[in-house]
């Protein structure tokens, strides 16, 4: 298994791939670990939850090169992923206790009541686009809950997740407690398939979420998954159209494009459709792509070659069968897989734009007249993650977002991003399950049921 710099083409570091007694021993070493950790108290995990937060603050620097060196993300933003990281860990130290306390409930007996209790080792498979918080909105509620977890990560950000595994340790947690496997997508189903593996999360694209659906359900065993996202947003007639725009333009471009809850289709009024779209494309121009150590850099590049050039052949059969480019469909020169900001009008059904995620920096404009067919347009997709709306009523947003928008989540005004406090996960082919707040940490529970007669 190797890491590669996407930017310079340089190997980082190659990496020994666990074996199958390597695994079957990490999983037993995990469980033991498992056996002692559930019965530690809420104080005792916070407390090393709070050190946990501490030490991402205190090395956030170092633990964003490891990211920029992996991906390619632009600096500015991979720190802003390690501090969302020690966010999600202090929430959870707050408000685990909480989220943990037995649930009166009132019967004919003189005493009923949930009780969460953990379940044991949960397996989580995560992708590379957000090497560090995809693990930690995961691993905070899952050891806070008194869970151990493991942690099969995209092959390409090795590091990130050896990083992580250390960061744990460090923060005194017992050992063995988190545990990162060096394994192919291959030996995945096997994990979810051990005995000692009692549930497993994924975040990552439709066909592996089918996969791991598919694997857990033959086990019989909890899955929580996050897939893909076309997440469509309304710009309705009264919106404030620079604001709009500006929002629009940084949910499109963060990570350079490769995020499932990235802003993909702008599905603007007929009336200000023009005035938005002039707008739109002058911002996306202005983004720069180059070294994302730079500080003045917009864009870094793609994490790989080969998701820059399938993005590009999206964009050129999409043109090819009538879509009209406004910005951006070329390759640059260089070897590094750079793609520029990218504007598509005019896309219809039948073209790769219009049904499929378009994983980096591209944007499709749709316009309507009704607000039937701004629906009808929006909740046109396989997918249903987020979903926003940009208008001066929020009332009517509010109706729209509750009862119009098929999505697992609908900001209104403002970008779709995920936040500890609220539920985060999709439907349709975008997942089933939440992560992050009381939700999310007590889908990996036994909610236990219990009565006194």
């Amino acid at each position: 298994m190797e890491s590669i710099n996407p930017f310079s083409g340089d190997l980082i570091k190659s990496y020994h791939e666990h074996t199958l007694e390597d695994i079957n021993l990490i999983l037993r070493e995990v469980d033991t670990a498992f056996l002692s950790w559930r019965h530690t108290t809420v104080v005792e995990r916070r407390m090393r939850m709070k050190n946990l937060q501490g030490l991402l603050l205190s090395q956030k620097e170092k633990l964003a090169d490891i990211i920029v060196a992996e991906i390619g993300k632009v600096n500015r933003e991979a720190l802003a992923e390690i501090e969302k990281c020690a966010s999600v860990c202090g929430y959870y130290a707050e408000n685990g206790e909480l989220f943990l306390k037995n649930e009166p409930i009132s019967t004919e007996a003189s005493e009923s009541y949930i009780s969460y209790q953990p379940i044991g080792t949960v397996l989580a498979v995560m992708p590379w686009n957000f090497p560090f918080w995809q693990v930690f909105r995961f691993l905070a509620p899952t050891l806070m809950a008194g869970n151990t977890g493991v942690l099969k990560h995209a092959a390409n950000v090795s590091g990130c997740a050896l990083a992580i595994e250390a960061l744990v340790l460090e923060a005194g947690f017992p050992e063995h407690v988190f545990r990162t496997l060096l394994v192919r997508s291959s030996e995945v189903k096997g994990i979810i398939e051990h005995p000692l593996v009692k549930a497993v999360t994924l975040t990552g694209s439709a066909p592996a979420g089918k996969a791991v659906a598919s694997a857990a359900g033959f086990a019989l065993k909890k899955s929580v998954l996050e897939l893909g996202g076309s997440d469509a947003y309304l710009i309705l007639e009264d919106a404030n159209i620079p604001e709009a725009a500006r929002l629009c333009v940084t949910s499109r471009l963060l990570n350079a494009g490769q995020s499932c809850i990235g802003a993909k289709r702008f599905i603007i009024a007929d009336p200000i459709y023009e005035a938005f779209k002039t707008e739109f494309v002058r911002l996306m121009s202005l983004a720069t792509f180059g070294n994302p150590q730079d500080p003045k850099i917009t864009i870094g590049p793609l994490a790989r070659i080969d998701l820059r050039d399938e993005l590009h052949q999206q964009v050129i059969k999409s043109c090819a069968m009538g879509a009209k480019l406004l910005l951006g469909g070329f390759i640059p020169e260089g070897t590094a897989p750079f793609y520029p900001p990218t504007v598509l009008s005019d896309v219809t059904s039948e073209m790769p734009a219009y049904h499929e995620e378009l994983f980096g920096p591209v944007a499709t404009l749709f316009r309507f007249t009704t607000i039937e067919e701004g629906l009808k347009i929006a909740n046109d997709t396989i997918f249903g993650l987020g979903a926003g709306i940009f208008t001066g009523d929020s009332t009517k947003a509010k109706l729209l977002a509750e009862k119009g928008l098929d999505a697992g989540c609908v900001f209104i005004n403002d970008f779709v991003k995920s936040d500890p406090r609220l539920p985060f996960g999709g439907i349709k082919q975008s997942g089933y399950g939440r992560e992050l707040s009381a939700i999310g940490m007590r889908e990996f529970l036994n909610i236990k049921t219990i009565l006194v007669k």
